[in-house]
């Protein structure tokens, strides 16, 4: 198996128009991602937020939007989680992708993150395997 991309697709039960939303405000990804986001989405905005999730509240989340198109791609390089006590600022970051498309009586929606392969050889493997399973467990935080 690869370590330069994971690709996580779920069916849900809602319009894309109201994923779209979930995807693309800011305060409800935050609050789905879990993590309290500090400005709008925007092409090349910067948001920073602190980890809302019990046990993760010392885990500062970054990221850089790098575009959408219109209810049904959404880019966002660089989405970063780290410690507060270890800047990754200087590393290559990953690029995340949210597809939306319909399907059936909701919406389909496949998160692709690469580009692992940037990223310094002692963090990859590390990087990869927690951000795999990461994206399994958000993929089910956006069904709920």
């Amino acid at each position: 198996m690869g370590t330069d991309r994971i690709e996580k697709t779920i069916a849900l039960r809602a319009l894309r128009s109201r994923v779209w939303r979930a995807l693309a405000r800011a305060d409800q990804f935050g609050a789905w991602f879990g993590v309290a986001l500090e400005g709008a989405f925007a092409p090349g905005a910067r948001l920073t937020g602190r980890m809302t999730t019990s046990g993760h509240e010392h885990v500062i989340m970054g990221s850089r939007s790098s575009g959408w198109n219109t209810s049904s791609c959404f880019r966002i390089a660089g989405i970063r989680t780290r410690r507060a006590e270890v800047d990754y600022a200087d590393e290559p970051t990953t690029l995340v992708k949210f597809h939306l498309a319909d399907s059936g009586d909701g919406a389909r929606l496949t998160v692709v993150e690469s580009d692992f392969e940037r990223l310094p050889p002692a963090r990859l493997a590390a990087a990869f395997h927690g951000n795999d399973r990461g994206w399994g467990e958000e993929v089910m935080n956006i069904a709920r």
